[in-house]
């Protein structure tokens, strides 16, 4: 396939301009791929992390390819001091904050039995209570200032199917979608809108490759769960998230909106192991079939 759009910008230029937009876990993977195409927009970005070298790794490379102001701001969104002190920062530099992306997230792959009660914690805290401790400090802003506003949640899929081996994730996600549900109808009233994307296999580069020993990588290639056949596109999921996060989707509010390739479905169907089937095999259960007809 040559010529692949969806590896190409879908917004028209300054789509985002004179926007301001925080983005948790902005500093990698993600996050640094959302907040560049928000940069190329014309947004005005504040990324955060904890770590204040990549932050200002990342900032300053962003800057170098856009030009629009980039904040660092070192911040845990598991302490709400912090939350609200990367939050005056951010009125301080820009005098207002139009959108915020909660893409901070932990994740733990592993038996639930070997996990501590420190490493549940840990996931929890940084996937829902530091969604809840950013989201409520900006809304309290927002609405003592009268101001319109934007909240874009990450999630995953099984935030609604559960999912083994990564339960403390799968929980702390599922509060964050009921979290994005119940305020889209809430603070609707104040103009502030509240969706979520729940993105399918996006891998940063070596970070899949790092997950399972070298043997292991072919039998878990997570391209075979995908019916489309491949990974996603950074590029996609940014043109997704810009999109949300736009004025263009201003009628858009409590929905999450899913970018996996059909992966969910494919593991949610009952009968779908049976792509597995030769023509040869189907063959064969159209005979049974019909003889079962006929007895």
């Amino acid at each position: 396939m040559t010529d692949n759009l969806y590896t190409q910008s879908m917004l028209k230029e300054n789509s985002l301009k004179d926007k301001v937009i925080v983005i948790t876990g902005g500093g990698t993977g993600l996050g640094k791929s959302m907040g560049t195409y928000f940069s190329q927009l014309g947004a005005n970005l504040i990324i955060t992390s904890r770590k204040q070298e990549r932050l200002e790794k990342t900032a300053s490379e962003i800057y170098e390819k856009t030009k629009n102001k980039v904040l660092p701001i070192v911040c845990d969104v598991r302490d709400y001091k912090q939350v609200e002190n990367m939050l005056a920062k951010s009125l301080e530099e820009f005098g207002k904050v139009d959108g915020l992306l909660n893409n901070a997230a932990g994740n733990f792959i592993s038996p639930t039995e070997r996990l501590s009660n420190r490493a549940f914690n840990t996931i929890v805290d940084i996937v829902l209570k530091g969604t809840y401790n950013c989201t409520l400090a900006f809304g309290k802003q927002w609405i003592e200032k009268k101001q319109p506003a934007t909240i874009l949640n990450i999630v995953t899929t099984y935030a609604w199917t559960g999912s083994a081996y990564v339960v403390p994730s799968a929980c702390a996600k599922a509060g964050v979608l009921a979290l994005t549900r119940s305020l889209a109808v809430e603070w609707g009233k104040y103009g502030i809108r509240s969706n979520a994307i729940a993105p399918g296999p996006f891998p940063t580069k070596g970070a899949w490759d790092r997950l399972f020993p070298k043997e292991m990588r072919d039998a878990f290639d997570v391209r075979k769960k995908v019916p489309l056949g491949r990974v996603g596109e950074h590029q996609e999921l940014a043109n997704l998230a810009a999109y949300l996060i736009s004025d263009y989707s201003s009628f858009m509010n409590g929905e999450v909106v899913t970018i996996d390739g059909g992966e969910w479905l494919k593991g949610a169907g009952e009968f779908n192991m049976f792509e597995k089937l030769t023509p040869e095999m189907w063959d064969e259960v159209e005979k049974v079939v019909r003889n079962v007809k006929r007895s």
